[in-house]
């Protein structure tokens, strides 16, 4: 069962790399999207939310000051 193990898995392996550079066909599928929105990675984008947020929420707290409806 397990007696030509490696063998196998080395073929699987070159087979895998073979196909992975052939010309593709084409294919109905959509195209892959990338990973990245505006080339940033996923913590970059975090950053920039949670710094968003937090000058919305400073804005927001000087408005309502400003206005009077928070009284200290």
């Amino acid at each position: 069962m397990f007696d030509d193990l490696r063998n196998d898995a080395a073929k699987q392996y070159e087979d895998e790399v073979q196909a992975e550079y052939q010309p593709a066909a084409v294919s109905t599928a959509s195209p892959r999207r990338s990973k990245k929105f505006l080339g940033m990675t996923s913590m970059q984008r975090f950053v920039l939310v949670f710094l968003l947020m937090i000058a919305t929420c400073v804005i927001g707290f000087l408005c309502l000051f400003a206005f009077g409806r928070i009284g200290f």
